[in-house]
């Protein structure tokens, strides 16, 4: 899941990049280019020991906000980042602690807007735009790469102390003991929600037992559905001619009556099954039956099929209307058992093996489902 705390732009723009900054750490290394000061957020600079270090504020301005509603809709998602390197929170000294991040920049955001009033050195790694969760399970938010940018920020020198505050979600990519040998610093894991972190530090690094539990609340699960509802709607704008053109065809009524009314009613029906399946089925995560989304997804879209059916009221004594409803009760819930999978890697209720078993049998079903409905929609149309 996309959690604020574990949440954080390059590539916005066309300014020269700053000099680059050698990483010691081996001589094979790629040199790593220091964070511009040309970024949006950035308010100034201080000064060490590779250059000139981004100084940044935990008020975010409208530009930030405006730039995560995009991200939310899709809109840039994928370069939605900020420089990885060493940044300065407010006036940060020698004894101030140190907080590592993804290049995400609504984790990045997420971080500074919950730490007001404070002085910190944010070390941001490069994950390619990826929050920390899921960008410790891919690996680029690893042990190799907080090691080098340890190195090439010149973190030694800029700090007294050697602590390192990790959000909880990153360790499944960081082996601390690694990082501790390599390069002195021992990590800390911090919460997982980044309005925790201003408590942690009060508490001297101590998190509390409600700090390490992630829940799924129904706001965070809302505010994952415009960018499945946007990834969906683009494949749509070719599925949607497509059903209306099938529609036209068949029957004792012409292609354009056909249409207003077939094609109408698989036009709303295929809008169901987005419904059912993008925004219905994470709504209702917690109280559907079953602990695979497939069975969530079929648990929402097969009786919204049935109610849909049932407000069209067909003719069942013809059979080309027989097929032509059952078809879409079994594409409905096969969409729908298909868009609501699409969630398993936003959820606390899954693990990386559950989703592998859930994909190896809930894909050859929907797809089958899916194969075997669009088959008897054409089939409807010429019986």
């Amino acid at each position: 899941m996309k959690a604020c705390a574990n949440d954080s732009s390059n590539k916005q723009g066309l300014l020269p990049m700053a000099p680059l900054v050698a990483c010691a750490a081996s001589d094979s290394e790629v040199p790593l280019r220091p964070p511009r000061l040309e970024q949006t957020f950035v308010t100034g600079s201080v000064a060490g020991p590779s250059g000139k270090i981004p100084q940044v504020l935990s008020v975010l301005k409208r530009l930030d906000h405006w730039g995560s509603i995009k991200a939310r809709w899709g809109v840039g998602r994928m370069h939605y980042a900020v420089d990885p390197g060493l940044y300065a929170l407010g006036s940060p000294q020698e004894c101030s602690p140190v907080l590592v991040t993804a290049n995400y920049k609504m984790s990045f955001d997420c971080l500074r807007e919950a730490l007001p009033g404070r002085d910190a050195w944010i070390l941001v790694l490069e994950t390619e735009g990826i929050n920390v969760w899921c960008a410790a399970g891919k690996g680029t938010f690893g042990t190799e790469e907080l090691i080098r940018r340890i190195t090439a920020s010149g973190l030694k020198d800029m700090v007294k102390h050697r602590d390192l505050i990790l959000p909880q979600l990153g360790a499944p990519g960081v082996a601390a003991h690694l990082v501790r040998k390599q390069s002195g610093f021992k990590v800390h894991y911090g919460p997982i929600l980044a309005r925790d972190v201003a408590a942690y530090l009060d508490a001297n690094l101590r998190a509390t037992a409600e700090m390490r539990r992630k829940a799924f609340p129904l706001r965070e699960r809302a505010v994952l559905i415009p960018i499945e509802i946007v990834a969906t709607l683009k494949p749509a704008m070719i599925i949607i001619p497509i059903l209306l053109l099938i529609s036209g065809f068949g029957g004792e009524e012409g292609f354009l009556r056909n249409i207003a009314h077939d094609g109408i009613f698989s036009l709303l029906a295929f809008l169901c099954a987005i419904l059912s399946g993008a925004v219905l089925t994470p709504l209702l995560l917690p109280y559907l039956p079953g602990r695979a989304f497939t069975s969530k997804g079929i648990a929402v879209g097969l009786p919204l099929a049935m109610v849909l059916l049932y407000a069209w009221g067909p003719d069942l004594r013809s059979w080309r209307n027989i097929l032509f409803g059952g078809a879409w009760l079994l594409l409905i819930p096969a969409l729908s058992a298909y868009l609501a999978m699409n969630f398993t890697g936003a959820s606390t209720y899954t693990s990386l093996s559950g989703v592998k078993r859930e994909m190896r049998w809930a894909l050859p079903l929907e797809i089958g489902a899916g194969l075997s409905g669009f088959a008897t929609l054409l089939a409807s149309r010429f019986f």
